[in-house]
């Protein structure tokens, strides 16, 4: 199994931003991954720009298994193979990082 969070990551953008812009930095994250992945996959909508968005937003904030599942789909969908992008599979990745992120940031300001 892959590695859901790359903490390094998130620490490194988190020491170079700042708490309080790092705070607002995972809340735009979150909204526009949410809505993205809302509508991701239906009809009318571009797949491969979705997934190239996804994975790249989730890239910079370290959901590396989020990333990589997007960007399998990306290259399938650029392929002509849309159709078999498991979308399910990539917003049970998202939602499981998205709790283990949550937790474990939580678990940090606490202690700290």
């Amino acid at each position: 199994m892959s590695v859901l969070v790359n903490w390094e990551k998130v620490n490194e953008l988190c020491n170079e931003v700042g708490q309080e812009d790092f705070d607002e930095v995972v809340e735009l994250f979150l909204e526009e991954v949410e809505e993205t992945l809302g509508h991701v996959g239906q009809e009318g909508r571009c797949l491969e720009h979705d997934l190239h968005f996804l994975k790249g937003s989730a890239l910079n904030l370290g959901f590396v298994q989020f990333s990589d599942l997007c960007k399998v789909g990306e290259a399938a969908a650029a392929n002509g193979d849309g159709a078999q992008v498991d979308v399910a599979k990539i917003q049970l990745s998202y939602q499981e990082s998205r709790t283990l992120f949550l937790g474990e940031r939580a678990t940090q300001l606490q202690a700290s």
